[in-house]
């Protein structure tokens, strides 16, 4: 079923109207997210989405609404990932967490528009070649085994490294002044950026990488842009307030990593197999999304049980 163009219409109305709110009436002064204001945010974001997926279970498919929830799932479990990438960032920075909450909100903005071109373009692809999804399948495998062996210490992280940082910086100077929570300043009246931008600009360059991982990974769970797109949305309104929520136990999450390979690793095997399936005529034989939905279930409990319990095992290791 093809969805109504009042659908998309109506969808980006509403995320437009909640962005207004969330900037201009609820967070319009900058302040410290406490934990549990977080936690509500969070909760609000998932329940909007859930409310968002009964309406597509009766209102569009049944079909498409385990295709929305399960991308909605995947992506907000690689969307955790961002998470550490966010703290490298503000603490290279120094960028105190009442002004956080600001420079997420605009990188959000900027995620909201790339996504929406990484998914039309990555439709149109498959639409066209559908050997594309073999590409996509080996890329993810790639990235999955790529990333259980990768080390993440944060240790030599240096943004000033970045090429899209060092070509920000020879068409615009960059001021060092934290005092005013401005992106860009005036000094001797030439426009100056200022590391609020710079951190900005980070967020955008890492979401276009995170991107590249996660719209094949969700392509393989549903191929309609409407699915593809709602559950993406979704899943990134509510990160900026996850932050907030996870940021003071993301230690909690250290296995997490692990999880995210093996759910990588598995949906390009999926999308392998069930390009292949199909094209010789088995597709009974597919690999169903109510099975990726229990192994990504699986391995993000696993990784979080298993973080606890090592982290707790420490701290009494400590005290003995």
């Amino acid at each position: 079923m093809e969805e109504s163009i009042w659908y998309w219409v109506g969808f980006i109305v509403f995320v437009l109207i909640m962005l207004l709110l969330d900037l201009g009436v609820f967070h319009k002064k900058d302040t410290v997210m406490k934990v549990k204001v977080a936690l509500a945010w969070s909760i609000f974001w998932i329940t909007l989405a859930m409310i968002f997926n009964a309406f597509v279970y009766y209102f569009i498919d049944h079909t498409k609404a385990v295709e929305f929830f399960t991308g909605y799932l995947l992506e907000k479990s690689l969307s955790v990932d961002n998470l550490f990438v966010f703290i490298l960032i503000f603490g290279f920075f120094k960028i105190e967490p009442k002004y956080q909450h600001k420079v997420l909100f605009w990188g959000i903005i900027g995620a909201l528009i790339m996504r929406a071109i990484f998914i039309f373009a990555g439709v149109a692809l498959i639409e066209r070649f559908a050997w594309i999804m073999y590409v996509f399948g080996a890329f993810l495998i790639y990235t999955g085994i790529h990333m259980l062996f990768e080390k993440k210490d944060g240790e030599d992280f240096d943004p000033n490294k970045n090429i899209v940082i060092k070509l920000f910086r020879k068409l615009m100077p960059v001021t060092h002044d934290l005092t005013v929570p401005h992106f860009f300043v005036r000094k001797n009246k030439v426009l100056h950026a200022t590391p609020f931008f710079i951190a900005l600009l980070l967020i955008e360059a890492s979401d276009v990488i995170f991107a590249i991982d996660s719209i094949p990974a969700v392509l393989s769970v549903s191929k309609d842009p409407f699915i593809v797109f709602t559950s993406n949305i979704f899943a990134i309104l509510g990160l900026r307030s996850l932050y907030f929520a996870l940021s003071g136990i993301l230690e909690y999450f250290h296995y997490l990593k692990y999880a995210l390979a093996g759910i990588l690793t598995f949906i390009g095997i999926k999308m392998c197999y069930n390009e292949f399936v199909l094209e010789h005529g088995y597709e009974a034989s597919k690999i169903s999304n109510f099975t990726s939905l229990g192994v990504i279930v699986a391995f993000l409990t696993a990784s979080i049980l298993l973080s606890i319990v090592v982290k707790k095992r420490q701290e009494q290791r400590m005290i003995q």
